[in-house]
């Protein structure tokens, strides 16, 4: 059952957890600091839901981002894309701007096999276990205005903030990803 609220409330703390996490968790830690980006964390009740995603973003003092696993219609490619949390999505605006047919949200079964991620927890994080090279990075400009950026490091039972400056300077490089920048409409009418 899905609620609103967290049963434990979520603090903000800042660097690494003390505690041993899932190795996949660990990896998004060892390369934030590998990489000197400071970072700030909260740890939570799983947040599937967008009200939950609020919540976190008043401890942290940044909106959460958005991040859709697509594919086309073929499941033969797929794209993570990155945008506004509070930004409304359709999929014809998208398309239209990479140039493919209408996409769709790939499956779990795809999810997992391509970047070892859960529902709810589709990160760019992800792309540290994406070594098939199948995944497309695409990010909205808007999203790029915001000073920082945050996200899961791969389990939504944690989100990490850290500087927008950091994301596309340090992190998307050290990972080996260019990102397809895209404008999508702050209002999706028809």
């Amino acid at each position: 059952m899905l609620t609103d609220t967290f049963s434990v409330d979520p603090k903000k703390y800042f660097g690494r957890p003390e505690t041993a996490r899932l190795p996949e968790e660990e990896a998004c830690y060892e390369l934030l600091q590998r990489l000197q980006i400071p970072f700030a964390r909260a740890d939570h009740d799983p947040a599937m839901t967008i009200e939950l995603c609020h919540e976190v973003e008043k401890i942290l003092g940044t909106k959460i981002c958005k991040n859709l696993f697509l594919t086309n219609r073929q499941g033969t490619a797929f794209y993570l894309l990155l945008m506004p949390g509070d930004k409304p999505f359709k999929t014809k605006f998208l398309s239209a701007q990479l140039g493919c047919a209408r996409l769709s949200f790939a499956g779990e079964a795809a999810l997992w096999e391509l970047m070892k991620l859960r529902p709810g927890s589709a990160t760019v994080f992800g792309l540290l276990q994406e070594s098939a090279g199948a995944v497309q990075l695409v990010i909205d400009k808007a999203l790029l205005e915001e000073p920082y950026f945050a996200c899961h490091p791969c389990y939504n039972t944690s989100t990490v903030s850290f500087s927008t400056e950091d994301l596309i300077h340090k992190l998307l490089p050290a990972m080996g990803f260019t990102p397809t920048l895209v404008e999508l409409p702050e209002v999706c009418d028809g």
